[in-house]
């Protein structure tokens, strides 16, 4: 084609002869007027626009932006600056890198039995701020406890509780052969009892409880018993032989119980023969055991 007979000849390619502009792709692009573009970046936004700004500042004048303010030239002073304070907060950003690794050790693991009872050393030791090993766990304690034992020996209608109990083995003794008790002061006979009457003969100063009243202040409430026994025992020729016999037990007393003038240990039995003085703590009182054989009890 001649450039003579070219209708676009002195004009700019990228421009048609009707004012429309092509951009690389040669796709057409009208462009904004001069009196348009002088409208947009003049001070004073048009009656239109200014209507819409007056109605969304009626609506919310401070924006979404709680801490936003009017710039200092007035309220509709740049709608750019007024649509820049309406944007939300940006939240702050969030490390999305992995935790560091804790060092691994290379030490040898510790063998079961160790682990177990705490005395391994084949692993690292605790800091001083990480917690201690964990107290070992309490066992279970099946021994008894005395509450039921109390409320059994409780004595009615009273917040006394006896201190001892007969056990399976009492018995009483035969009626042939009587177990009299004479006590002493001094060389006076004060009284004299007949053991066999009952099998357990409580000794104290609690007159609810005790058979035989021990006035001396040395004495316990609660102080020893004599209790008649089922036992057996092997003769000389070490055959088994069962009967019925007496012994002393001392109730944990504070001053002691005491056989033929030796103290005798609490909560033990020990027999007591025919001739045998007790005495009570501090008491001058002598209680003396006679047991007549049976050949005088025959006549």
């Amino acid at each position: 084609m001649n450039d003579s007979r070219s209708p676009y000849r002195g004009q700019s390619r990228s421009r048609s002869p009707y004012g429309e502009k092509r951009n690389m792709r040669g796709d057409r692009s009208y462009s904004r007027s001069p009196k348009r573009r002088r409208r947009r970046h003049s001070e004073s936004p048009s009656p239109h626009r200014q209507d819409r700004l007056d109605k969304f500042n009626r609506c919310n004048p401070r924006g979404r932006n709680p801490s936003f303010s009017p710039p200092p030239g007035g309220e509709h002073s740049d709608s750019r600056s007024s649509r820049h304070h309406t944007r939300s907060r940006r939240l702050p950003s969030v490390s999305l890198s992995p935790p560091p690794k804790s060092k691994r050790s290379s030490r040898p693991l510790p063998s079961q039995n160790d682990a177990y009872k705490g005395t391994s050393t084949a692993i690292d030791k605790p800091s001083s701020t990480s917690p201690g090993p964990a107290s070992e766990k309490q066992k279970p304690n099946y021994a008894p406890s005395g509450l039921l034992a109390a409320e059994t020996n409780t004595v009615a209608n009273t917040s006394i509780v006896l201190k001892y109990h007969e056990p399976p083995e009492t018995r009483l003794p035969p009626s042939s052969q009587p177990y009299l008790l004479y006590i002493f002061k001094a060389s006076d006979l004060l009284s004299k009892l007949t053991l066999n009457e009952r099998s357990c003969w409580l000794f104290g100063r609690e007159r609810i409880v005790a058979d035989v009243l021990v006035e001396h202040p040395s004495a316990s409430k609660q102080h020893a018993v004599l209790q008649f026994r089922h036992v057996v025992k092997k003769d000389e020729f070490g055959e088994k032989r069962g009967g019925v016999g007496l012994y002393l037990l001392d109730l944990d007393s504070a001053n002691g119980s005491f056989l033929n003038g030796e103290r005798v240990e609490g909560r033990r039995y020990v027999e007591v023969r025919h001739g045998d003085v007790l005495r009570w703590g501090d008491s001058s009182r002598e209680y003396v055991v006679l047991v007549p054989p049976k050949e005088m009890v025959a006549k």
